[in-house]
C-alpha cells in the first residue's frame, strides 16, 4: 500500500503536465483500481464451462503500436461501411468493415492520445502535446490542425458542425468543425489528485454534459458555453486526499433525455438532461470504466471487473457476474441477448443479457483490451493496446 501512496503523490506532482516523461512514469495507476501487480486481490484464472456461443474471428489486422502499452483514450468508430482507428504515433488508418481491407491510411506525426471522434464528414483526434487534428473521414486528407490548452485524453464529440474538447487541465474548448477556429472555452478547476483520465463529453440536445473528478457533473449551452446547470454526482469523503478520491472517468450515455453516469467510489447514477435533478442513485457500484444500455437495463463493469445489470427506472441491481474478478474489464456493449466485454489478457467474453452467465469466448491478443466493443449489426470489432483490430461473431 505504501507503494501505491507514493504513487498518488507522483501523480498529484504531475497530473497536468504533457511531457511524455512524466505521463509514462503515472500511466500505470489504472493498475491500482483494476487488479493490478499492486492489489493484493489476484485477477480471477479462467475457468472451463460448457459453451453457448462459439464466437469466431472474421478477420483481424493490425494497427501500428496500438496505445503502445500508454494509458490514452483510442478507440474505433465506424464511419459507413469502414472503421476507423488510430495508433499512439500517429497513425489513423480506415479498413472495411466486411472485409477488413485497407482503404486509407494518414501519418498525421503526432502523439494521439484521444480519438477517434466522428463528425459530418470528418474525424477528430487529440494528441498529448495538445494539438487536435481533422481528417476527410472518407479520405484520410488532412482538414486542419489547432493547439489547445492542454493534454486531450477523451475523445473528441461533434454535433451541429461543433467540435467538444476536452482537455487535461478541466478546459471545454469548442471549435468549428469545418475550419477548427475557436468558438468558445469553459474552465474548470481540477483536484490536484485523480486518476489519469477523462471522461468524454455528452451532447444531449443544445448541451454539452461533462464530469469532472471533483465528482460534479457540469452542462453548458453547445452554442456558445453558458453554464446551465451543476450536479454533485460523487461527494468526496474522508480526511485526506486519496480517501477523498472521487472521479467521474466514464463516458456518460443518455436514453430519453436521461443521463446515466457512473464514478469512482461514488455510484451510478441518472441525471435529468434538462435540469440536472438527480433521479435515483446506487452508491454501491464504483466503476471507472463504462456503461452501455438496451431498451430497459444499464450495463457496466465496476471497479473489482463485476459486470452488473442495474433497472433504468430504479437504479436496482438485477445480477451480477463475478467470474471475472479484476480481470480489468472494458465497458461492455449490449447486442441482441449478449452482453460482451473484453479483459487484459486479450479475451472477449460474451454473457447473457439475461442472467449474466457465461456463453463463450475468445483470445484475440495477449495484450489488455481498454477500448469499449463496438457493434454493426451483429459484428463486434475489438481494439486492443498491441494495436490488434478484430471483427468477431457469435454464431
Amino acid at each position: 500500500m505504501r507503494r501505491t501512496l507514493l504513487l498518488f503523490t507522483a501523480l498529484s506532482l504531475t497530473a497536468c503536465s504533457t511531457f511524455d516523461t512524466v505521463k509514462d512514469s503515472v500511466s500505470g495507476i489504472s493498475d491500482y483500481f483494476s487488479g493490478g501487480e499492486d492489489n493484493a486481490d489476484p485477477p480471477a484464472i479462467l475457468t472451463e464451462f460448457v459453451a453457448e456461443v462459439h464466437v469466431e474471428k472474421l478477420w483481424d489486422a493490425s494497427i501500428g503500436v496500438g496505445t503502445n502499452e500508454q494509458t490514452v483514450k483510442l478507440a474505433p468508430v465506424v464511419y459507413n461501411q469502414n472503421i476507423i482507428t488510430a495508433d499512439r504515433e500517429g497513425l489513423v488508418q480506415a479498413r472495411h468493415l466486411v472485409k477488413g481491407d485497407k482503404i486509407w491510411t494518414t501519418e498525421t506525426d503526432l502523439r494521439l492520445s484521444g480519438g477517434v471522434g466522428l463528425g459530418t464528414e470528418s474525424v477528430v483526434l487529440g494528441s498529448s502535446n495538445a494539438e487536435v487534428i481533422a481528417l476527410n473521414s472518407s479520405t484520410g486528407e488532412k482538414l486542419w490542425q489547432v493547439k489547445v490548452s492542454s493534454e486531450v485524453l477523451s475523445i473528441p464529440v461533434i454535433a451541429k458542425h461543433i467540435v467538444i474538447i476536452r482537455t487535461t487541465d478541466g478546459t471545454i474548448t469548442a471549435l468549428s468543425e469545418q475550419t477548427g477556429a475557436k468558438l468558445w472555452s469553459y474552465e474548470h478547476t481540477v483536484p490536484a489528485l485523480s486518476i489519469r483520465g477523462t471522461g468524454t463529453p455528452l451532447i444531449v440536445g443544445d448541451k454539452v454534459i461533462t464530469g469532472y473528478d471533483n465528482g460534479k457533473l457540469v452542462a453548458l449551452d453547445l452554442h456558445n458555453g453558458k453554464f446551465a446547470w451543476e450536479t454533485s454526482i460523487a461527494i468526496p469523503k474522508g480526511r485526506s486526499e486519496v480517501e477523498r478520491l472521487v472521479d467521474l472517468d466514464v463516458d456518460p450515455i443518455e436514453v430519453n433525455d436521461v443521463v446515466y453516469i457512473a464514478s469512482y467510489r461514488g455510484g451510478v447514477a441518472a441525471i435529468s438532461a434538462s435540469d440536472g435533478d438527480v433521479m435515483w442513485r446506487n452508491e454501491s457500484i464504483s466503476s471507472y470504466s463504462g456503461l452501455s444500455h438496451d431498451f430497459r437495463h444499464l450495463y457496466l463493469s465496476d471497479s473489482h471487473s463485476h459486470v452488473w445489470q442495474v433497472d433504468q427506472r430504479s437504479g436496482g441491481g438485477l445480477w451480477q457476474q463475478k467470474d471475472l474478478h479484476h480481470r480489468r474489464l472494458t465497458a461492455p456493449i449490449t447486442y441482441q441477448n449478449y452482453v460482451v466485454v473484453g479483459d487484459f489478457e486479450g479475451y472477449v467474453h460474451w454473457l447473457s443479457s439475461s442472467d449474466g452467465r457465461q456463453l463463450g469466448h475468445i483470445q484475440i491478443s495477449d495484450s489488455p483490451i481498454e477500448a469499449k466493443p463496438v457493434v454493426v449489426d451483429d459484428t463486434v470489432y475489438i481494439y486492443a493496446k498491441d494495436g490488434t483490430l478484430a471483427a468477431l461473431k457469435a454464431k
